[in-house]
C-alpha cells in the first residue's frame, strides 16, 4: 500500500481532522493522490448532521469502492458513531472506525500496510462510550492559505434536533498553551490567518482543569501577537458577549486582528420554536447581539444559519423568522430544512410541516439571503481591504482570489499581484453573479 486519498463530508472540524490525518499518513510513508486517481487506500470521513449528509456519506463510500477496485476502504467520521452497523454492512468496506476512536486510524492503516492484499475484511468494533481524543496539530502541507485549528470538540448543549453531541461526545478543549504552540508553528510556516474552529466554540475552556473562556484565550493570543489574523468559525448568539465584541473591535489596532466576521446561528425567529429546539436565546436577544456587533464594528459581516420546517413551524412562526431577518443587517444566510435524526427528541415531534411549505419557505429565505449578500458586497465597493490570497484551485481566467477580513472573496488580476499570501486591495465592482473584483494597492 503506497497511496491514499481522503474524502471529507461535513463541517470545518471534519476538514481539519482529515487534513491532520493526511499529515500523519504522509509521515508513515504513504503518498496522497487525488480522489480521481487510483489509490491503494481510500478513507471516507463521514457526516451525520442531517439525514441527507448521512445518505451522502453512504454514497461517497460506495463511489470510492467503485472508483478504486482493489483498494482498502476505511470509513470514519460522525456517521460511524451513529450508524456503525449500517456503515460496516456496505460490501467492500474493510474497516469502520467510530468517531470516538478516530485516533486508532493510523494504527489500523499500519496493520493494513503489513497484510497481504487478500486478507479478510476488517470490520472493527468500536467502544460504546466516546473517548476524549488528543487534539492533533494542524496540517502544514495542505494547499490552504488560511488553515483551520480545532481547539474544541464535542457539545453539551443537546439541542432537540441535533445528533452531533451523540456522535462527538461531551465538550472538551485544547489547553491554551497547546493552542499557542500550534499557532507558533503555523506562524513559522508563513500563514497570515488561522481559523479557530470547534463544534461548540463558545464553550471553549469550561472543561479545563483551570477553566477559562474563549475571550481569555483570545487575550493570550493577542499578548503573543504572532498571527496577523484570527477568524472564529461560528459562535452561539448568547456567547457573543459585549466583552468579546469590544475585544474584537479594539483588535483592529493590535498585533493580531480578530476578523470582523461572525457566524451567529439563528435557526428560527419564533420564540416558541426556539424554546422547543432547546436554543438558549430569544429573537430579542439575537437582534440585540447582531446590532451590538454592527454598532461596535460597522463593517462587520454577520451571517446566520436558518432552519426551515421544524415540527410545529406554522405560517405565522415562519413570518416571525422572515421579518427578523429582513430587519437585521445580516451579510448572508445558510438555509437548510429540518432533518429528523433518529435518537434525538425532535425526531418524534409533531406536527410535521408539509414538504411543499418547507420548499417554498426555503426558496423565500434563500432569495432573501442572496439579496443580503448582494447588499453587503455592494456596500464594500470602494473600500480598501486586507486580503489573504488563496492557493491552487481558487483561480480562473487570469485572476486569483483573496479573502477579506469580512469574508468577501475578491478576484484580482494575477499579473498585477506581488508574491506572497497577503495583499492590500481596493474593491472596484460586483457583477450580476455577485463575483467581487478589485485592484491591488
Amino acid at each position: 500500500m503506497k497511496t491514499f486519498t481522503v474524502i471529507t463530508l461535513g463541517c470545518r472540524v471534519n476538514q481539519f481532522e482529515s487534513e491532520a490525518l493526511e499529515e500523519r499518513l504522509r509521515a508513515m510513508g504513504l503518498a496522497r493522490v487525488s480522489s480521481r486517481s487510483r489509490a491503494d487506500l481510500c478513507i471516507v470521513n463521514t457526516c451525520a448532521v442531517t439525514s441527507k449528509a448521512a445518505f451522502q456519506s453512504r454514497q461517497a463510500v460506495r463511489r470510492m469502492i467503485r472508483a478504486h477496485p482493489g483498494a482498502r476502504i476505511l470509513v470514519s467520521g460522525c456517521n460511524t458513531e451513529i450508524a456503525f452497523e449500517e456503515m460496516k454492512a456496505i460490501p467492500g468496506v474493510d474497516a469502520v472506525i467510530r468517531q470516538s476512536e478516530k485516533e486508532r486510524i493510523p494504527a489500523v492503516v499500519s496493520a493494513m500496510m503489513k497484510e497481504a492484499p487478500n486478507v479478510p475484511q476488517m470490520r472493527l468494533p468500536g467502544k460504546k462510550k466516546p473517548l476524549p481524543p488528543p487534539f492533533a496539530p494542524p496540517a502544514l502541507s495542505k494547499g490552504r492559505a488560511r488553515p483551520y485549528l480545532k481547539i474544541q470538540d464535542g457539545c453539551n448543549a443537546f439541542c432537540t434536533y441535533c445528533i452531533v453531541p451523540y456522535a462527538r461526545g461531551r465538550s472538551r478543549s485544547m489547553p491554551p498553551q497547546a493552542v499557542l504552540d500550534c499557532l507558533k508553528g503555523l506562524k513559522a510556516a508563513g500563514y497570515p490567518e488561522v481559523v479557530l474552529t470547534g463544534i461548540h466554540l463558545g464553550s471553549y475552556g469550561r472543561d479545563l482543569e483551570t477553566p477559562i473562556t474563549l475571550l481569555d484565550l483570545l487575550f493570550q493570543i493577542e499578548s503573543w501577537g504572532g498571527i496577523h489574523r484570527v477568524r472564529l468559525s461560528s459562535i452561539e448568539p448568547n456567547e457573543m458577549t459585549d466583552a468579546l465584541i469590544a475585544f474584537a473591535a479594539a483588535s483592529k489596532k493590535g498585533p493580531t486582528r480578530i476578523c470582523p466576521h461572525f457566524h451567529l446561528p439563528l435557526q428560527s425567529g419564533d420564540n416558541a420554536l426556539l424554546k422547543r429546539m432547546g436554543r438558549p436565546y430569544t429573537r430579542e436577544m439575537y437582534r440585540d447581539r447582531v446590532l451590538s456587533v454592527i454598532s461596535a464594528i460597522p463593517e462587520a459581516a454577520v451571517g446566520a444559519d436558518v432552519m426551515v420546517g421544524f415540527p410545529g413551524e406554522t405560517g405565522s412562526a415562519f413570518e416571525q423568522t422572515l421579518s427578523l431577518i429582513e430587519d437585521l443587517p445580516l451579510a448572508y444566510l445558510h438555509v437548510f430544512p429540518f432533518s429528523p435524526r433518529p435518537g434525538t427528541p425532535a425526531a418524534g415531534f409533531n406536527p410535521r410541516v408539509d414538504p411543499r411549505f418547507i420548499q417554498e419557505r426555503s426558496r423565500c429565505l434563500r432569495e432573501l439571503g442572496h439579496a443580503k449578500r448582494a447588499r453587503f458586497y455592494t456596500e464594500a465597493v470602494g473600500r480598501k481591504v486586507d486580503l489573504v490570497m488563496e492557493k491552487g484551485r481558487h483561480s480562473k481566467m487570469g485572476y486569483c482570489r483573496g479573502i477579506s477580513e469580512t469574508y468577501i472573496p475578491v478576484w484580482l488580476k494575477k499579473d498585477a499581484l506581488s508574491p506572497g499570501l497577503r495583499t492590500r486591495a481596493r474593491i472596484d465592482c460586483v457583477d450580476d453573479s455577485l463575483a467581487v473584483f478589485g485592484s491591488p494597492l
